[in-house]
């Protein structure tokens, strides 16, 4: 059984009727969006969050779970989901996930405008029923997430980027969304508890593990889908080039800075800055610290009783940093 097939088993069931749940949650009266968002619901990715929000909840309420942990998921997905339409506009992206993005096939004016429309079903969702709290938590989310993304557009023009700013990057850029879905999760069936605060930290600290890992393909030889060193063509700070940047003689800094900024589409040079980032012990100290974040995550999870929602919340934990892709 494919790993993701296993971690989502104890919640297969709400999984399936969420499906229905967020497909109801989308439509609309005009046909040209119906169209649209059908095709954004075929063409789903892992589902990772909303597996998130019922293993969370699960978990914490003794596999109990309410309407509140539904809409939660479908709330969620839709912000997800509009963020993503919006990103894909900005970043002028054809492709997401292998397919056609929605700016490529319907031009960007309409999907400015689908992104509207799922954020406000969004909200909708959550005003409608009351469910002021779960809004809360995803607003916050959305917040930090625009910006995290300012932050590194403002830091990459310098590449000034310390590591506590880079931390600060992508905790808001990656980790905020994983920590709003274990949060929400929390709160849908245990509101005012302790364990909201517990989750966020949980989901925060997997959020941290898995923008490294991503971090450390750039440097990979296994085929991704994205090919190596596109990061440093892109000039994107990452941790392993960051702690070689302010680890290593000033000569061999200005070296780096001068290849990334002014020859990153140089497909030797950017060969040679991988090779160097290597030879200063740049993957070795990023592996260690996507380690550190794994372990205080699998410590938060050892402080609830053992169940089949905490041993798949363990497996996504591990799946998180030993994944290919």
């Amino acid at each position: 059984m494919k790993i993701v097939e296993q971690i989502k088993q104890p919640v297969a069931f709400e999984m399936e009727l969420f499906e229905q749940k967020f497909q109801l949650s989308m439509s609309s009266k005009v046909a040209l969006l119906n169209r649209i968002t059908h095709y954004i619901v075929n063409r789903k990715g892992k589902q990772m969050r909303p597996m998130f929000v019922f293993l969370v909840a699960k978990m914490v309420a003794n596999g109990e779970i309410s309407e509140r942990t539904y809409r939660g998921a479908s709330v969620i997905e839709l912000i997800h989901t509009a963020t993503l339409v919006h990103d894909d506009v900005v970043d002028d992206s054809n492709r997401r996930r292998g397919f056609f993005s929605i700016n490529a096939l319907w031009k960007n004016k309409i999907a400015v405008l689908v992104g509207d429309y799922l954020l406000s079903k969004g909200l909708l969702l959550s005003i409608d029923n009351n469910d002021f709290d779960l809004l809360k938590i995803i607003s916050i989310a959305v917040r930090e997430m625009s910006e995290g993304e300012l932050l590194q557009i403002e830091k990459a023009r310098k590449l000034d980027i310390t590591e506590e700013v880079y931390y600060e990057i992508i905790r808001q850029k990656t980790a905020t969304l994983i920590a709003a879905c274990c949060s929400l999760g929390a709160a849908s069936v245990k509101p005012d508890s302790q364990d909201i605060e517990k989750m966020r930290c949980f989901g925060e600290l997997i959020g941290m593990a898995f923008q490294i890992k991503d971090d450390l393909f750039d440097y990979g030889e296994e085929k991704i889908g994205k090919p190596t060193g596109i990061d440093i063509k892109e000039q994107k700070m990452t941790l392993p080039l960051i702690y070689v940047l302010n680890n290593v003689p000033k000569k061999d800094k200005s070296w780096l800075i001068n290849s990334i900024k002014n020859h990153n589409k140089d497909k030797k040079r950017v060969k040679e800055v991988i090779a160097f980032v290597k030879q200063n012990n740049g993957l070795e100290y990023a592996i260690n610290k996507m380690k550190a974040f794994q372990a205080e995550a699998l410590n938060i999870l050892k402080t609830y009783p053992e169940s089949t929602y905490r041993s798949s919340l363990e497996l996504m934990v591990n799946y998180v940093i030993e994944r290919k892709k």
